[in-house]
């Protein structure tokens, strides 16, 4: 579709709103509290408040007892008499339906998929040998989940330096500046007991014998953020310190919960090592460090120190899950360090399908490593009758199973109930809803996808070791998270792409960032409106950076309608009105959304019970219980007439910010630019973003009530005027590609014209 091409064409759109621009919301039914009055009842208050559609999203299955009897549990027959009914009186109204890629609203799962079309990952076990004889013996085999386990490739390499060194095998001596009783267990890796402190404090650990260290595993107790900016420092009399390292955090998601984060260090020996904190000099938080969005607390529990060198923060750039770091350097790992390219030897040829290796192996130390996949063992954990495993997201054959059997199986349905015709006019939006299936970072035939020459030498580098030099590691792990990007954008996406375009559907996704690491704006190419979302007074859950990817994907790759989720909430007051969401809503307008979809109309099956029900008192109560839905025809009215303007216009975007292809990556929110465009940003601005980053005191604020979180989170009443009047969008790399570069500006092959284009650094 087109924008306006005359003042006739833009008055008329705004006395007539086109189909494009008229609001919907989310539809949910929960429980499988489901009934047929229930639905013609909530279709005909959408009706009555002007809305256009509906997002239908069963989730959860019936409770213990049910709260609604009989339940329609999701793929029941019952379900999809529901579902028919529901149809039928959408097609009597003229409203328009949309349904996820799954039961539930994450992420793209079901009872059909098997583990072998699962999402996968790598996984590894070491076997450290002597050389000489020849070596025959059983392999362990690697993590298996879900029963399935198929081999990747085996390969020795010699045995690394300070291999097996650690503070589980040597035990130092712990004390902490607290008192901290029973400290040892700190030096454990398997420990799950917490260490906690909310006042500067140090851990020492203390060796009989110099003990050589190269890097460190820090496990945190939850989501904590503050156990991976600790200072180490190393003395050999335990009054004169020196520091080693000043920890600093990878920028992680929200879903980052437990995992432990390997820190390079450059090779220090010593007597003792210690471990300080101080909340003082602690980011704010944001979208892409959801860990320090909370109190200044440290909670850890296991610091590993480790005699191996191994590649900074390798647990991220391996893609098993988002983080984004900074490269390993020289210093942190020496060539010395790293095992030469030619010194890692398949041996894959050498195992038999038992996993037993037999091998002549020359003299030496050797370590061998079996490398293989399984399933993550993520599930659409949101799902009812319809959970299952998550299908493999790099996968089109796992895609298109998964398409068949949910919303294929829907189409079928309502085809049955309405025909062919009746179908295409009802059920006209296929939806990827919010991904919080976690990440992968394996596939079937992926060595092959890697296009690396010799790519099961540079195998070991996922498992964190350093091959060739560090430079050459952290190249073959950007290769890794480029295929994983280029995989998803088109096996998963281009597979849902293909299906909307023989079905004739429009096909709308929300953001894939910051969970799985890959491109977060490139999936967007191949759906018709990207969506991002933004919550109502819920700083800790708002969502600046998801509206930021979808606005400037739909620019650069020519997309007419930006939606996004509108007014979610942490936690319904029951006190809002249009009049109080108003502001916000028109200021995602100004941002860049042309589309509200509304969060969230939860399913009523009673006619005759008030309030009905909510998503465990999450998001907008905006339903047909609301008192004041009846006269939310004008608010409705009034949005779709602001939609149908904005979309028929061409936005007015001065700059273009390249974000290097560096996966994962995403759109620059402006506090993330204001050290990048010196000159664009004013001189209040920067005051304000200088105080805001500094975050002195650590100030919290509660909102809305009961949660406590920095106060200091980035404000998107920001990026409305972000640099002294010019706008900019980010671009990814596949929106650069047959772009044309005139002076300092670009013109890309959407159509899209940027007066600037500034080049990015390597810096994600």
């Amino acid at each position: 579709a087109r924008g306006a091409e005359s003042v006739a064409e833009l008055e008329a759109a705004w006395e007539r709103p086109p189909t494009d621009a008229v609001p919907w919301t989310f539809w949910y039914w929960i429980r499988g509290a489901v009934s047929p009055e229930g639905i013609t009842a909530d279709l005909e208050a959408m009706h009555a408040a002007g809305l256009g559609g509906a997002y239908l999203m069963p989730i959860y299955g019936p409770s213990t007892p049910s709260e609604f009897d009989p339940p329609a549990t999701q793929l029941s027959p019952r379900f999809w008499q529901r579902v028919r009914h529901a149809a039928r009186e959408a097609d009597r109204l003229g409203l328009e339906l949309g349904m996820h890629v799954c039961d539930g609203f994450a992420t793209a799962g079901g009872p059909w998929i098997t583990p072998e079309l699962s999402m996968q990952k790598l996984v590894w076990s070491e076997t450290r040998v002597a050389g000489g004889p020849t070596i025959d013996m059983k392999l362990p085999q690697p993590e298996t989940l879900e029963g399935f386990y198929r081999d990747v490739a085996t390969v020795a390499l010699p045995c690394p330096a300070g291999y097996g060194v650690t503070t589980a095998s040597v035990r130092p001596t712990v004390t902490t500046s607290t008192g901290e009783p029973n400290a040892t267990r700190l030096a454990d890796p398997t420990n799950a007991q917490r260490f906690r402190s909310d006042r500067p404090c140090w851990i020492e650990y203390a060796f009989d014998t110099p003990f050589t260290a190269r890097s460190v595993t820090v496990t945190p107790d939850g989501s904590n953020y503050q156990c991976q900016r600790l200072r180490v420092e190393a003395s050999d009399d335990g009054a004169t310190w020196k520091l080693v390292a000043q920890l600093d955090a990878p920028r992680h998601g929200w879903q980052e919960e437990g995992r432990p984060v390997t820190h390079a260090l450059s090779e220090t020996t010593a007597r003792r090592f210690r471990f300080a904190w101080d909340p003082a000099g602690s980011e704010p938080g944001a979208e892409g460090l959801d860990g320090a969005k909370w109190a200044a607390v440290l909670k850890v529990q296991s610091i590993e120190l480790s005699g191996r060198a191994t590649l900074h923060h390798y647990q991220g750039k391996n893609g098993a899950a988002w983080r984004q770091s900074p490269a390993t350097t020289a210093e942190q790992v020496p060539p010395r360090l790293c095992v030469p390219v030619e010194q890692v030897i398949d041996v894959t040829r050498f195992i038999d399908q038992a996993g037993r290796l037999r091998w002549e192996a020359p003299p030496g130390d050797w370590l061998i490593m079996r490398f293989g996949h399984t399933s993550t063992g993520r599930r659409n954990a949101t799902a009812g009758g319809g959970k299952g495993l998550e299908c493999d997201k790099l996968s089109a054959v796992a895609t298109q199973l998964q398409y068949d059997r949910w919303f294929g199986e829907a189409q079928r349905q309502v085809t049955e109930e309405l025909g062919a015709d009746g179908a295409r006019r009802v059920l006209t939006t296929l939806h990827v809803d919010s991904w919080e299936c976690g990440a992968q970072n394996w596939t079937a035939g992926f060595l092959d996808e890697l296009g690396q020459p010799n790519a099961v030498a540079w195998l070991p580098t996922m498992a964190g070791v350093p091959v060739g030099s560090a430079e050459d590691s952290e190249a073959f792990l950007k290769r890794v998270r480029q295929t994983i990007a280029r995989l998803m954008a088109e096996r998963f996406f281009g597979t849902l792409r293909k299906c909307a375009d023989e079905q004739r559907l429009r096909f709308t996704a929300e953001c894939t960032a910051p969970t799985f690491p890959a491109d977060g704006m490139r999936h967007f190419a191949a759906v018709d409106a990207p969506m991002g979302e933004f919550w109502l007074g819920s700083p800790t859950h708002d969502k600046p950076t998801d509206m930021l990817d979808a606005i400037s994907a739909a620019h650069a790759h020519g997309k007419r309608v930006v939606q996004a989720e509108a007014f979610t909430q942490l936690r319904i007051a029951w006190d809002e009105t249009p009049a109080s969401l108003k502001r916000l809503g028109d200021r995602n307008l100004a941002l860049g959304a042309n589309r509200l979809v509304m969060h969230v109309w939860t399913h009523n099956p009673w006619l005759d019970r008030k309030p009905g029900q909510t998503l465990d008192g999450i998001g907008l109560y905006f339903q047909r219980d609301q008192p004041w839905m009846r006269g939310a025809r004008g608010w409705m009215g009034y949005l779709a007439r602001c939609h149908a303007v904005l979309q028929a216009g061409t936005p007015v975007v001065d700059i273009a910010v390249e974000v290097a292809d560096n996966p994962p990556t995403r759109a620059l929110p402006r506090e993330r630019t204001a050290d990048r465009l010196p000159g664009l940003v004013g001189e209040k601005a920067l005051a304000r973003e200088r105080q805001r980053r500094a975050n002195v005191g650590q100030p919290q604020r509660e909102q809305p009530r009961g949660v406590r979180a920095s106060a200091n989170l980035p404000d998107l009443a920001d990026e409305l005027d972000p640099l002294l009047g010019y706008a900019y969008d980010s671009l990814d790399a596949a929106a650069l590609v047959g772009a044309t570069f005139e002076g300092r500006g670009v013109s890309l092959a959407s159509g899209r014209r940027y007066a600037l284009l500034h080049r990015s650094s390597e810096a994600p």
